[in-house]
């Protein structure tokens, strides 16, 4: 509902010489294509603005796996590597980042912000909505609140132990899976109790996957920055 509100506030903002309609696309879902839709929307709810993560959070890194084909797909589905959440995720990261270094940690991003039609290509590749977000629904990722990431060790520089890379599809990625090695699991621990205390809940089957609850507040975007 509040979606809706805010894509009639989109259009009551634009003025009518440039308005541009925004239709249902072929599963019947509203999509920002447009940056001048995005502007709009950010006028009228300014938690609806994408924040740059790279200038936003003092020394967060970043892996943007799908900007090179060293991923799931093969592919590069990126032409970019900025790095965004809309504003209310951006400050939890924030405080994330800030806690975390306080133990020696900081955070290591994989994926932010992503466009729509890059999840369907995604889906058209992995059809398993446990992995790769369905198209009929859309994903945290394309309203700008989820996001994938890891730890890094702030006297190294380097990622820490995970069960998994990034974009594993096996058990082993999954939250129950007990790994054999307990710093590990430690790791994986710090990384979701850190995520949880500041507002994001994690995935079940991958843990570098967060996002925040209310995720339906926030209209799906196919629009690169």
């Amino acid at each position: 509902m509040r979606t809706l509100l805010l894509l009639v506030l989109l259009y009551t903002c634009m003025d009518t010489a440039t308005a541009q309609k925004i239709t249902p696309n072929k599963y019947g879902l509203m999509v920002i294509t447009t940056h001048q839709q995005y502007e709009q929307l950010v006028k009228a709810d300014s938690n609806q603005q994408l924040i740059n993560l790279e200038t936003y959070i003092p020394n967060i890194k970043k892996d943007v796996r799908y900007a090179t084909t060293n991923n799931f797909t093969h592919r590069q589905l990126y032409t970019k590597t900025n790095i965004y959440l809309r504003l209310p995720a951006a400050k939890a990261l924030k405080n994330v980042q800030a806690a975390l270094h306080k133990k020696g940690f900081g955070l290591l991003i994989y994926d932010a912000y992503r466009p729509y039609h890059v999840t369907e290509a995604m889906f058209k590749i992995v059809p398993n909505d446990l992995y790769a977000a369905d198209p009929k629904k859309g994903s945290g990722h394309n309203r700008g609140v989820a996001i994938d990431l890891s730890l890094v060790d702030l006297k190294t520089g380097k990622p820490v132990a995970m069960p998994t890379d990034f974009d594993d599809f096996t058990k082993k990625a999954h939250y129950n899976y007990i790994p054999s090695d307990p710093t590990v699991t430690a790791n994986r621990k710090l990384l979701r109790d850190t995520m949880k205390q500041h507002g994001f809940k994690g995935s079940s089957t991958e843990w570098w996957h967060f996002y925040l609850p209310d995720y339906k507040k926030y209209p799906l975007m196919d629009v690169f920055f």
